[in-house]
């Protein structure tokens, strides 16, 4: 009979398995090979016609369909003038930037305005291959909370990612990689935060804007002394962040507008996405795309670019043959207005709200920190569903390049026939700002480039029921956290901005109230 120490054994033995059963549990998983990249990084430059992904080769045709040779439009020599008056169109691409530039190589040689921005066009045409290499994207990794005792500084793009723990961003195009996701999300932060980097002494924040922010910053933060965690925030009013006239910002994944909760580790987010572009999510019995680079010749991603408002950029991967059955273009070319970006991807938790709103939209608790909802309509249909529940300290809007200095395609002026501007077009921004300002919160803007937020600030001055209307917030001025990548227009690659290049921010004005004496002789 055996021992009670042996059947001891065998009885452990039948519950754990063998012993080499044991070690391999013990045993640490092997590291996950990265994948091997399709491009190498000395390998990204290709012209559009070569390029090894089509939505990029279908983007060089759609450039070569809309842009005119700049030597045939200005006239540049006319020893090298056409006959014909009408510009051509660029077919021939410089061998330098790989973009179509010229009508031919001719044209190409005589122009020497060209070289002042081939070198930024170079730029664009590695980053996009380098987008799609198939390597992994380390600037892509985003840091977990913040430990309340360390401070985050708002000093500029390279002071955060220091002290807010980022992967070291070692070259220039991660930087310009990193700058354009996280553009949207950093622009509010490094606004709202406490140690943001506009204030009274730099003369970026008004005394009236200083207010404004103190308001918004007894929300966003605790009391001094006290540590700023996610349980200090457990009796706090949610914060509210509407985004009108969202377009690229609606299809950021959630994780990246996270960043913002990290912030603000005891407040509450609902970001909500208003405009006609928002992007909604997939349809639920919908099949989830492939992995990205399966297969360079049957998938790539879908850019969509513009230099005349906000940039739209969205990346998905799908099956060239299926895209070609639900005629879904590769590449969709913008001249004035960015395309709607791509359907997003659906969450767990995702839930419609068009029985709440009367619209089409969307609600994801993305996290316990973070609620996000997405309108896709006009802000002026929903404006009265929300009207009533405005407050100066737990609400702002925020309106990446809105364009209302731009004129309005689709509101003429029945006075002389001239388009509307935007901000005064009774089918764009026309009742929705001074619908804005009567909530007497705050209201930021940015724009792409220098002229584009004088042509918006301009605009303001003289729009009706706006003008006079308003006090500064933020001056006009420089946005720290603008995106680094320059953004090519379709419709002629010399013009290039930048992604929310500026800011600033207005309120509604305030009326003070005076108690007169029932009875006076004057």
């Amino acid at each position: 009979m055996a021992s009670p120490l042996l059947r001891s054994r065998s009885a452990l033995r039948t519950v754990l398995g063998p012993q080499t059963r044991q070690r391999s549990l013990c045993l640490p998983k092997p590291a996950q090979a990265e994948p091997v990249p399709l491009l190498t990084e000395d390998n990204l430059f290709h012209p559009f016609s070569k390029s090894p992904f089509p939505a990029v080769r279908a983007r060089g045709e759609a450039i070569q369909s809309l842009a005119t040779c700049p030597v045939c439009a200005s006239g540049h020599s006319n020893a090298h003038a056409h006959p014909k008056s009408q510009p051509l169109a660029v077919k021939f691409e410089c061998p330098d930037c790989g973009f179509p530039t010229h009508c031919s190589q001719e044209h190409w040689m005589a122009d020497q305005e060209h070289k002042k921005y081939c070198s930024r066009l170079r730029e664009v045409n590695e980053d996009e291959h380098d987008l799609r290499s198939g390597r992994k994207l380390h600037e892509f990794q985003m840091p977990g909370p913040q430990a309340y005792e360390e401070a985050i500084s708002f000093a500029n793009w390279d002071v955060f990612w220091y002290t807010r723990g980022f992967p070291s961003m070692d070259t220039e195009r991660s930087r310009r990689h990193a700058s354009k996701i996280l553009t949207y999300p950093l622009t509010i932060g490094s606004i709202l935060h406490q140690n943001s980097g506009l204030t009274l002494s730099n003369q970026r924040v008004t005394p009236e804007g200083s207010r404004s922010l103190a308001a918004l910053r007894t929300t966003l933060h605790v009391p001094p002394g006290a540590p700023d965690t996610e349980e200090a925030g457990a009796a706090k009013p949610q914060m509210r962040i509407f985004i009108l006239g969202a377009r690229a910002e609606s299809s950021l994944p959630p994780h990246a507008w996270e960043q913002l909760c990290m912030l603000f580790p005891s407040c509450h987010f609902h970001l909500f996405f208003i405009g006609p572009q928002v992007s909604l999510p997939r349809p639920a019995n919908s099949p989830p795309p492939k992995p990205p680079n399966e297969s360079v010749t049957k998938e790539d991603t879908i850019t969509g670019e513009s230099a005349a408002e906000n940039v739209s950029t969205t990346r998905t991967s799908t099956d060239t043959a299926k895209q070609q059955e639900e005629d879904i273009p590769v590449y969709v070319p913008n001249v004035y207005e960015p395309p709607t970006p791509a359907p997003i991807a659906r969450l767990k938790r995702t839930r419609s709200s068009v029985e709440l709103y009367g619209i089409p939209s969307y609600t994801v608790p993305y996290t316990p920190q973070l609620t996000i909802t997405g309108l896709q309509a006009n802000y002026a249909e929903v404006h009265a569903q929300f009207q009533d529940t405005f407050d100066p300290y737990t609400d702002a809007f925020f309106l990446f390049s809105p364009g209302f200095g731009f004129p309005s395609p689709n509101s003429v002026s029945e006075l002389d026939g001239k388009p509307y501007l935007q901000v005064a077009s009774p089918t764009e921004w026309g009742p929705v700002v001074p619908a804005l300002l009567a909530t007497r919160c705050a209201i930021f803007v940015t724009g792409f480039s220098p002229a584009d937020v004088e042509r918006d600030i301009r605009s303001i001055e003289t729009a009706p029921d706006v003008a006079g209307e308003f006090e500064w917030v933020i001056t006009p001025g420089e946005n720290a956290f603008g995106s680094e990548k320059w953004e090519v227009a379709d419709f002629d690659p010399r013009v290039m901005v930048k992604t929310n290049w500026g800011v600033w921010g207005i309120r509604g004005k305030g009326r003070e109230v005076r108690e007169r004496s029932s009875f006076s002789l004057f």
